[in-house]
């Protein structure tokens, strides 16, 4: 669970800690007061979206930390390689001014994609716009298969849909009609003629620029290499360098025997002579490849245009247009066999298609099963809720399209709800008021809930539009909410305020020409007295005092007869 939350220099939050604890917490206080730059702090530690317009004005960055507590089964954390300190763990995430964010877990640097998937495992909020993803029914089929835990089934599914997507693209692609197929085969004739007829070589064209360069400087190169191997070897002019060196040798050798180092310096004489007469080889060898035949270069010229105007049409190498080449061959033989290849693809396709709704019957009915459950607990969740009379169903119908099915599988599937006796089941939208929409997402989140290892749960002002004793039903199911987990709720509603069993005022002041916000827990008088402003407004008297009193008196009796039962 959250244990405590600490923010620094976001909006008018200069610095709060707030110590949440276990149950039923809840946050009041004026509007505009801050309450949901909490719930922002909250969602900045899970990874959520931020802007920098969230630090304080003058503020060099922005930072919120939480301190988890009881999290020793996370899965998260030892597939990514960390460990609790203290049996807990801290999430800190920094955000500055030019956009850029530092986050920490255990003090280890993590992304916020890291922190997003760790987020995902440690709390849910729901705000008010929750409400409008539960009257979208694109929204309704991912609600349903989270209820019906059909991810197994579901994953499935999109293995064999893919299949049948893929072979139904490649299908799609083989098919053209008679006129199309003689105009590309056309092209690929020529083209494929015209690259076999240059019979490239990989390679060819950087061996010939590089024998071009050597051509066109062949006099030059050849004089360099006349006049090495004349200093080398010597001619009729005069001796060369191995000649001399030989003479050297011998000189020293013929007195060898007088000195050891004479004879040191004769051995080390004949190695450069060796070496030297390895070197004159080379360079004669080099002057013999000099002899240029007439008209050589014309032919490299010539061969190397005929390389560069297939250059600018099949690649900028020999080797890619070597695969071009390729590519053009198979290409071909694709259409000239198209028809036998697709009438494999379509063998291959109808088997895969039977199997994909074989998987996409056994999903629909999982997802039937699901619906059905799902319709007796929301039924009983919204009567709970001061909602007797609403029927609530899971609407199915088949899927459109040429397969009747797509990567969600074979359902399309809409929330109907009747508020009203004798009344007919109608999308949700048509029906729900506000807050009856606020009390339909209630149930429906305290049902997916139950599938859920969240230990937290944020309600962020999900109570609007709801007053009176269906109020006091919302507040009782979220305090029994609140015994299996833990729940943050942001409210205006005196009633849910008085069930909680840890209660904030977030208040707003002035200091120095500047706005603070403070975050304070408080004891039972002030409870009294913040129940009262949230009941009476501005004026409290002793009958809201008194009637405040008797609100939380009820409800501290309704949780002892929740916890005895």
């Amino acid at each position: 669970m959250l244990s405590l939350l600490h923010i620094e220099n976001i909006a008018v939050i200069q610095s709060a800690d707030i110590l949440f604890d276990a149950g039923f917490n809840v946050l009041t206080g004026e509007t505009g007061a801050g309450k949901s730059i909490v719930v922002d702090a909250i969602g900045a530690i899970l990874g959520a979206r931020t802007s920098r317009d969230l630090i304080r004005t003058g503020a060099k960055s922005a930072l919120v930390s939480a301190q988890f507590t009881g999290v020793a089964d996370l899965p998260w954390l030892g597939e990514n390689g960390f460990a609790l300190e203290d049996g807990g763990l801290i999430l800190q995430r920094q955000i500055f001014p030019n956009g850029r964010n530092l986050c920490r877990l255990n003090g280890r640097p993590v992304t916020v994609a890291q922190m997003q998937e760790l987020g995902r495992q440690l709390i849910n909020i729901h705000g008010q716009h929750d409400g409008q993803q539960l009257l979208d029914p694109a929204c309704h089929l991912s609600y349903l298969d989270s209820f019906g835990e059909a991810g197994a089934l579901l994953a499935d599914f999109q293995a064999s849909y893919a299949a049948v997507s893929r072979l139904s693209r490649e299908i799609q692609s083989l098919q053209m009609d008679e006129a199309e197929k003689a105009r590309r085969m056309d092209a690929l004739d020529y083209q494929i003629h015209e690259l076999e007829r240059a019979n490239l070589q990989p390679g060819e064209d950087r061996e010939l620029a590089a024998r071009r360069q050597m051509l066109r400087n062949a006099g030059r190169l050849l004089d360099g290499l006349q006049e090495a191997d004349f200093a080398l070897s010597g001619g009729e002019e005069g001796d060369g360098a191995i000649s001399l060196l030989g003479r050297a040798e011998g000189a020293l050798r013929g007195i060898s025997r007088y000195s050891d180092e004479l004879a040191g310096l004769s051995e080390q004489l004949a190695e450069v002579r060796y070496t030297l007469e390895d070197l004159a080889e080379q360079v004669a060898r080099q002057r013999d490849q000099m002899e240029v035949s007439p008209g050589e270069l014309d032919q490299l010229e010539g061969r190397l245009d005929v390389i560069y105007r297939l250059r600018k049409k099949y690649g900028d190498t020999v080797e890619d247009m070597l695969a071009y080449l390729a590519r053009c061959r198979a290409e071909r033989e694709q259409i000239e066999y198209a028809s036998d290849r697709i009438e494999q693809l379509e063998r291959q396709l109808q088997k895969a298609l039977a199997e994909t709704r074989e998987k996409g019957s056994a999903l629909s009915e999982a997802r039937r099963a699901a619906a059905e459950r799902m319709r007796a607990r929301i039924e009983r969740e919204l009567s709970e809720l001061d909602m007797p009379k609403v029927r609530f169903q899971v609407a199915f119908s088949p899927k459109e399209g040429r397969y009747q099915m797509d990567e969600t599988g074979m359902d399309e599937v809409q929330f109907l709800m009747s508020a009203n006796v004798g009344e007919d089941l109608k999308p949700i939208h048509k029906i729900a008021s506000g807050g009856e929409l606020a009390r339909i997402m209630l149930a429906l989140k305290n049902v997916l809930a139950e599938n859920e290892a969240v230990a937290t749960l944020v309600f962020d002002e999900v109570d609007t539009g709801v007053s009176g004793r269906a109020a006091q039903k919302v507040a009782r199911k979220m305090s029994d909410v609140a015994r299996h987990k833990q729940v943050l709720c942001v409210t205006h509603l005196p009633q849910i305020a008085a069930m909680a069993d840890v209660h904030f005022s977030v208040e707003k002041g002035e200091r120095d020409g500047r706005t603070y916000t403070a975050v304070e827990q408080l004891g039972r008088e002030a409870r009294k007295r913040e129940l009262a402003r949230l009941a009476g407004g501005e004026k409290i008297t002793d009958a809201l005092l008194q009637s405040a009193g008797e609100m939380l008196d009820q409800a501290e009796s309704y949780k002892r007869d929740q916890r005895a039962s």
